[in-house]
């Protein structure tokens, strides 16, 4: 299992960066050395106002043959430049609605990126800015360690069960491909619970992976406890029912894979009881990738878009303290001036994998689609796509 994005968030490589809309030069990132080193040199040291410039004129050319999806948690100086916004369920209906646009730059992460492919037209491409750009919790979970449990799973139990395969979408493709073809299916943060009630029509038992807490916070609310559910350790591995007793999974309605996001994993009790005592008429919301004790002292749980939506809706003065990253935090102190908005984590980082689309990546695919070159474009191989894309429109159906 590769572990070096998990602990590039934790090793804090890239929290030395201002959080500002100004960016400085690629090469002066402090972590630049372990990003994609492809891109020409050319692009090392432009200022922020040539980059802006560049990027800005490169769109005016290309016109309708380009939109960027820019994803919540993107960085400010990437995010402005955006056609569409949202979150990884709102960015995926779009890409499965729109069959026009031939180039769609996905500013995100790898999964999602993948995602758009899966399900755009075999005449569009999906274009990452920079490869490196991927997701912790995606990497705590692949096909080989996925498929020894269900192996272990369905050996030992499908006399007596029928065990549904769920996969968050925070999972590479070969998972959603992996659940398409077993009877399972997608779900993000927004849609959970409706695709948790789908697959208990379908069977008997979830298997829910790679996010242990979406899945159990999920489970809360639709009023599965505690003692239903088990957790599945991937590190024990053959024979071993991850770390459980055929007692246990026999007991169990939803079993999760031992995963978790590297950002919601900061969000502590002892935040919100510090945010509560200096402002008593505080607001806790907060993303159900955090552990259930975070998520059951807060005021309300959900996705990046419901959190967006709260912070809008809430009225003026209201004082609203998040659990999510920093980025999507920050946008909406910005966008809400009559409202204090904060993070929870005053030290938190911004998601380290998904700060590696630096702008100067934006623009160089912009630039190369200029010159007629397709770089950094996301293929998922026919044989995945075809399972994947099952599964991601069962998701799109329950919702």
């Amino acid at each position: 299992m590769n572990q070096k994005l998990i602990l590039d968030f934790e090793n804090k490589i890239d929290c030395e960066v201002p959080m500002t809309m100004d960016t400085i030069p690629l090469s002066k990132e402090s972590s630049f050395s372990q990003w994609q080193q492809e891109i020409p040199k050319e692009y090392f040291n432009l200022t922020s106002e040539e980059i802006n410039y560049k990027i800005n004129t490169a769109k005016k050319k290309l016109g309708d043959n380009v939109i960027i999806l820019g994803h919540h948690y993107q960085r400010e100086d990437v995010i402005k430049f955006a056609d569409q916004i949202g979150d990884s369920y709102a960015l995926s209906l779009y890409a499965a609605r729109n069959h026009k646009t031939p180039f769609i730059i996905f500013c995100g992460v790898h999964f999602m990126a993948e995602a758009a492919d899966i399900l755009s037209s075999n005449s569009q491409h999906i274009l990452l800015p920079n490869l490196e750009a991927g997701c912790s919790l995606a990497d705590m979970a692949n096909k080989p360690d996925v498929g020894s449990a269900w192996n272990q799973l369905t050996k030992q139990f499908k006399e007596k069960y029928k065990i549904i395969p769920i996969t968050y979408i925070n999972s590479p493709a070969t998972l959603k491909a992996f659940c398409g073809e077993n009877d399972g299916i997608v779900c993000t943060s927004s849609n959970a619970d409706k695709v948790i009630k789908w697959a208990f029509e379908k069977g008997d038992k979830v298997f829910f992976f790679p996010d242990q807490h979406l899945g159990r916070n999920t489970s809360h609310k639709l009023g599965i406890k505690d003692e239903s559910i088990a957790l599945w350790d991937w590190r024990k591995k053959e024979n071993k029912l991850g770390g459980n007793t055929i007692t246990q999974i026999e007991k169990s309605k939803v079993i999760l894979w031992d995963g978790f996001c590297s950002v919601h994993q900061r969000f502590t009790i002892s935040q919100i009881n510090q945010a509560r005592i200096q402002y008593p008429k505080i607001q806790i919301v907060v993303h159900p990738e955090c552990s259930s004790e975070v998520a059951n002292a807060s005021d309300a749980v959900g996705s990046t878009a419901f959190i967006a939506d709260y912070v809008s809706n809430a009225p003026n003065n209201s004082i609203i303290g998040i659990g999510t990253e920093i980025n999507l935090v920050s946008r909406l102190a910005k966008e809400n001036p009559n409202k204090k908005v904060f993070c929870l984590d005053s030290v938190v980082c911004p998601c380290s994998t998904m700060y590696r689309v630096h702008p100067a990546y934006l623009l160089w695919i912009l630039e190369s689609l200029l010159d007629k070159k397709i770089v950094n474009k996301i293929s998922v191989d026919d044989d995945t796509k075809k399972f994947a894309k099952i599964a991601l429109e069962r998701m799109i159906e329950v919702s």
